[in-house]
């Protein structure tokens, strides 16, 4: 399979390297950026998390890959600031196989429309690349930002696929579903 790697105006997605590890656990396994996520991870934790990503990879042909900001001099310039993509949604009571798109960016990258770039890429991506009738997105109620990015992109929020879990939310203990159709994202332009 050959390697990975879109551009954007400001950003690079591309499969992950060794070297990619170490520093995103750094920059995004952090108190504010796993607030919504269930906490920040433990050794064990960054290393299933890690064994998940590469998964998806080698069985899907895509995964939430790594994201660093274009060495052009502007905000971050050269940096990694997260991961961003696509995988097969898999976690009990979701939507299972569908594809899921998601984000993390570390926290002094949030508010300058990194994510959104991003996400507008691996949506993309799902409907011309790899013919996805639809895209999910899941998140808390809680994460306002995240579930606002999945608005911005078009999506709709899908109460009657929201379901239980306290996973990321123990208060609420619901994952809220918001889903995108190719002709919905079409539409958009």
């Amino acid at each position: 399979m050959a390697a990975f790697h879109l551009e954007t105006d400001r950003l690079i997605l591309r499969d992950w390297q060794e070297r990619d590890w170490e520093p995103c656990f750094a920059l995004t396994n952090t108190p504010a950026v796993m607030r919504w996520l269930g906490g920040v991870l433990d050794a064990e934790g960054m290393r299933r998390q890690r064994e998940r990503l590469e998964a998806y990879n080698a069985e899907h042909g895509h995964t939430f890959w790594v994201l660093l900001r274009k060495d052009d001099g502007g905000h971050l310039s050269g940096e990694l600031i997260g991961f961003c993509g696509l995988k097969k949604a898999n976690q009990q009571g979701a939507p299972i196989g569908d594809f899921e798109i998601g984000w993390r960016l570390r926290e002094d990258a949030w508010g300058r429309g990194y994510a959104r770039e991003a996400a507008q890429a691996a949506l993309a991506l799902a409907f011309e690349r790899f013919s996805a009738p639809h895209v999910i997105a899941l998140t808390v109620e809680g994460n306002e930002p995240s579930w606002g990015l999945m608005c911005r992109l078009g999506m709709k929020r899908r109460r009657d696929l929201d379901f239980a879990s306290d996973e990321f939310d123990p208060e609420t203990g619901r994952i809220i579903v918001y889903s995108i159709d190719r002709d919905e994202w079409r539409a958009i332009g």
